[in-house]
């Protein structure tokens, strides 16, 4: 019995150890867990709603009209963001809006009054923060006010309330980065929404429309630039930095300077983690489209075709690569059909519809250069054939090209034939040398005769 109870007695401690090591990794993990969702970016606003707000106007697709407007009540519980959404359909199709479902005045105010109801407590702890807290605890507080009001406050009130945050005295580089992305995002989003005709059915619920497309604070791009120049800068963890590189390239996108974001695209593809702005298929589809624009054919062919970065996810954008792919491979037919279905990705994504128009010119001339790079001469029927086009179609779009001096080719119209006129590239660079050559020589002289003197 002694024996046993020694036994006993030397087991217990090592028992106690144990368990107090499992509860510190414990501890470790759930403090690791707290840092990561602390430097994760916020997911309001819902940059995802406002690509389905844009297609269900764009696609006046009412069928879906009907789930926007729950999300915007039940997950973001927004109720000045579902005024402007309801009023706008209500004001443009009376008759489709009738079969919507939506809230409510009175719900829609009883909303907005636990809101402020809410927005008073976030306030409370503020005050007990700065009261008897330090300044990670009062810059915690300010930062969830702000974060509440970019989920169910108007944009501007979103806004105002991120600057608080800003004009903080001991604020870090990393947190205001954070803070300029999601004050683009909340810009964004609002330039995003709707025109509504406020006179027509005043705000119910909000003295503050949350279609405010001229922002007092800022716009986007100052935004994404104060977070650039921090990056440049050094600022901020990896992370960080490659969300602002994201977020400059969508803004480049938006500018049609596709050259700078298909590099940051490119780029970007392995490192991506900005699903706060847009979904990594969305990114793909811009990182292709883009290069296969900018880039020449042996690269795209390296980077693009048989990158690893696209490769591994290529499944991912089907009609995209499919596009790709027939216009390396020379399949001009299958490569006018894949614009088709490539047209319907345009319109339906916010950052590519307001320039569909531009891509889709950009994507003739791409195909239409590369196969007239091939002959000095060739008639309109065989390249017709070749494109799976009619010899007036090919005709006239041709023409537009040319008369805008985007095609470096004319029409034979007697002969019914394209001739292209190359240009002599490498005679070209010839005589830039020698130009430049004797510039450089005279200016040698110049400089000879003031030693000599």
């Amino acid at each position: 019995m002694t024996d046993k109870a020694t036994k006993d007695a030397t087991t217990t401690p090592t028992t106690t150890k144990s368990e107090e090591a499992a509860t510190a990794a414990e501890s470790k993990k759930d403090a690791a867990k707290k840092k990561l969702e602390a430097n994760s970016a916020a997911p309001y606003p819902d940059m995802g709603l406002a690509q389905e707000i844009h297609r269900v106007l764009i696609n006046q697709d009412f069928e879906s009209a009907q789930a926007v407007a729950d999300k915007i009540a039940k997950t973001l519980e927004n109720p000045s963001l579902y005024e402007t959404f309801q009023t706008y359909l209500v004001q443009k199709f009376p008759d489709q809006a009738s079969q919507i479902t939506f809230l409510s005045k009175d719900e829609l105010k009883a909303m907005a009054e636990a809101h402020k109801t809410k927005l008073s407590e976030l306030e409370v702890a503020l005050e007990e923060a700065k009261e008897s807290a330090g300044d990670m605890e009062v810059m915690d507080a300010l930062v969830a006010i702000a974060r509440f009001a970019a989920k169910s406050l108007t944009s501007q009130e979103a806004m105002d309330a991120y600057q608080k945050v800003l004009d903080l005295p001991k604020l870090s580089s990393g947190k205001k980065m954070d803070c300029y992305m999601e004050l683009a995002r909340v810009a964004s989003f609002a330039h995003s929404l709707p025109t509504v005709d406020d006179t027509a059915s005043p705000p119910a619920t909000s003295s503050t429309n949350n279609n405010n497309k001229t922002t007092t604070l800022a716009s986007v791009d100052d935004w994404i630039d104060r977070a650039d120049k921090l990056a440049q800068s050094g600022s901020g963890d990896w992370d960080r930095r490659n969300r602002v590189a994201v977020y400059k390239a969508l803004q480049y996108l938006l500018k049609r300077d596709l050259g700078k974001a298909a590099e940051i695209m490119l780029q970007g593809i392995a490192t991506f983690t900005s699903t706060e702005i847009c979904s990594y298929k969305s990114f793909l589809i811009y990182a292709a489209l883009t290069n296969l624009l900018h880039l020449q054919r042996r690269q795209l062919h390296e980077k693009i075709i048989n990158g690893p970065e696209l490769l591994a996810v290529a499944h991912d954008i089907p009609i995209v690569m499919k596009l790709i792919r027939s216009y390396y491979d020379c399949d001009y037919k299958a490569y006018l059909h894949a614009m088709v279905e490539v047209e319907d990705i345009l319109l339906n994504d916010r950052y590519l519809a307001a320039h569909a128009s531009f891509w889709m010119r950009e994507l003739h001339l791409l195909v239409y250069k590369q196969f007239l790079d091939s002959y000095q001469s060739v008639t309109l029927a065989a390249m017709a054939e070749q494109f799976g086009v009619s010899v007036e179609f090919l005709d006239l779009h041709a023409s537009h090209f040319i008369a805008a001096g985007r095609l470096s080719a004319k029409i034979d119209k007697f002969g019914g034939t394209i001739v292209t006129n190359r240009a002599d590239w490498t005679n070209a660079k010839y005589r830039q040398v020698i130009q430049k050559g004797d510039a450089l020589l005279n200016r040698i002289q110049k400089l000879a005769r003031v030693v000599d003197v």
